[in-house]
């Protein structure tokens, strides 16, 4: 009876023999069994017949691409991470890589100190966890149970399990840190250091030596020597937080510490090899920053390899009890608790939260100390321009990104312009229920009409809103406005992206808004492209 092999399996595809037998003499040695193939077909062939705990690939076969065994296994064998083997200077092939699902890369020629961290990587990810039944299972650090966190949560999840560079983009105050610690936390490199920077915090003289660190006496005040961010997360996750506030000559040298993974302290002679799984976070536009000059456009594709979006709270107001909780779980103390008044979280519901979560605590912080005894009434909260809770059904804000300029009538008057949506939608609303014909008085028209003479705007003209199709006539109003509306902007944005070939940024400036608007909208609407 043979014994189970109980070491993990390792598929190494190359064509060069003296390279596959380095590799394959350095996996031996970590304790490893491995399985070799010289091409594709023989890879595929193994992949039938065996289990893999990892597949480690070159980039150029002689039957194909590595990117297709890249595709295959990341479709057909979910468990099973794919490494890739490129040539130097070739990092647009692991971007690319890394873009098709591959789990991480190294560059040639071998540094075998890096090929170990790889691999012990990769098989951290499928390694079973420890024994430990009476351990409670850590809850998320994203709190609340709306679609769109949900789906946050299981895109983090997906992404955890590759050690590809990570870009969350999202308001401020939207939870871009714990976004973050999320992806650090759920990945193989949980054990491993967890280190955030803000780069718009560290002053230009001294970055340099925050980033890679320093050997004694290599400046004035080196009194020892110190490592760098780089080196406190190696092993782990380094976050650059605000990554757009780098200055361009430091972002020269993170882009070369991020290709090559090796830092050369301040005053060293030679360079130090780092593992560092990189994510970065910013509120700005980085797209529009690299256009105008002010990132290197390198580093944008460097580090935007995974885009994570952080929802804004007013997307996802449902979440407003359990992040209330928790936030007055946290202000509470042993001897009083703080509970909210009658009202309060309706108030609450009624408010825009520009600054999103953050300003969500700061506002339940101010209030209660201005509430007795920890009950936090609706006075205490001196929300600013908050909408009044009897704002009609169906009412969305203008985006924040949209320029006052180009916003309607409406936007402009928003307290008028939701009396006018009011009276239009109770008339009809009074006019169905007693009448069972189609309702022909009231319609999208007579509604904007009822906002341009309530705000005393006039309406646009033709010249200052070109290629403007007429609102639509409706015979019958739709039952919920939300979800019409939803239904108009996925039927406008598929047109526009049919139109451009699904050129996002063609299908942006078609429809007159930001790429970044497009993708969040495209985000929401669960519109995706037809290969995706």
């Amino acid at each position: 009876m043979n014994t189970p092999r109980s070491s993990p399996r390792v598929l190494v595809v190359d064509d060069e023999d003296d390279l596959r037998e380095l590799l394959e003499i350095t996996l031996l040695k970590m304790g490893l069994d491995v399985d070799s193939a010289e091409n594709l077909a023989q890879a595929r062939a193994l992949l039938a017949q065996h289990e893999f705990a990892l597949v480690l690939t070159d980039m150029r076969l002689p039957d194909g691409l590595g990117l297709e065994l890249v595709r295959e296994v990341s479709a057909a064998f979910r468990n099973t991470p794919i490494a890739v083997v490129t040539a130097y200077g070739s990092t647009d092939n692991a971007v690319v890589a890394l873009k098709a699902g591959a789990f991480d890369y190294i560059s040639k020629p071998l540094a075998l100190d890096q090929l170990r961290l790889m691999v012990q990587s990769a098989l951290r990810l499928n390694a079973p966890p420890a024994a430990s039944p009476a351990a409670p299972v850590a809850p998320s650090r994203l709190r609340g149970e709306s679609a769109v966190i949900q789906a946050l949560r299981a895109q983090i999840a997906r992404l955890a399990r590759s050690m590809a560079p990570v870009a969350i983009t999202g308001e401020s105050g939207s939870g871009k840190e714990l976004a973050a610690r999320e992806v650090h936390a759920l990945g193989a490199r949980a054990g491993k250091p967890f280190i955030a920077v803000n780069c718009g915090a560290i002053p230009e003289a001294l970055m340099e030596a925050e980033f890679f660190g320093y050997r004694k006496g290599a400046f004035t005040g080196a009194s020892d020597e110190r490592d760098g961010f780089f080196q406190a997360a190696n092993g782990g996750t380094l976050m650059l937080d605000e990554v757009a506030d780098l200055p361009l000559a430091m972002q020269v040298k993170l882009l070369r510490a991020i290709q090559e993974r090796r830092v050369r302290k301040i005053g060293a002679t030679v360079e130090e090899p780092v593992d560092v799984r990189i994510i970065s976070a910013t509120h700005k536009n980085l797209e529009k920053l690299v256009d105008e000059g002010h990132f290197r456009q390198d580093l944008f594709y460097r580090l935007n390899v995974i885009e994570l979006a952080l929802p804004p709270l007013r997307d996802r107001l449902d979440d407003l009890p359990v992040l209330t909780d928790a936030i007055l779980a946290r202000l509470g103390t042993f001897e009083q608790k703080v509970r909210l008044g009658p009202g309060v979280l309706e108030a609450l519901r009624g408010y825009a939260f520009p600054g999103n979560v953050r300003e969500l605590e700061n506002i339940l912080e101010r209030a209660l100390a201005f509430a007795n005894d920890g009950v936090i009434e609706v006075r205490d909260l001196a929300l600013k321009g908050a909408r009044q809770a009897e704002t009609p059904p169906g009412y969305v804000p203008l985006p924040r990104e949209l320029d006052d300029a180009a916003a309607p009538a409406w936007a402009k008057a928003p307290e008028a312009a939701a009396a006018a949506i009011s009276s239009a939608y109770e008339a009809g609303h009074a006019f169905h229920s007693k009448h069972t014909t189609t309702v022909n008085s009231i319609n999208a028209i007579d509604v904007n009409n009822a906002i341009n003479n309530a705000t005393a705007i006039p309406a646009a003209t033709p010249n200052s809103a070109p290629n403007m199709p007429p609102l639509p006539v409706l015979d019958i109003l739709p039952s919920n406005l939300p979800e019409y509306l939803a239904m108009v902007e996925r039927e406008i944005i598929q047109r526009a992206l049919a139109q451009t070939q699904y050129n996002r940024t063609q299908a942006a400036s078609l429809l007159g808004i930001s790429f970044r608007q497009l993708r969040y909208q495209m985000q929401k609407l669960n519109i995706q492209e037809p290969d995706a």
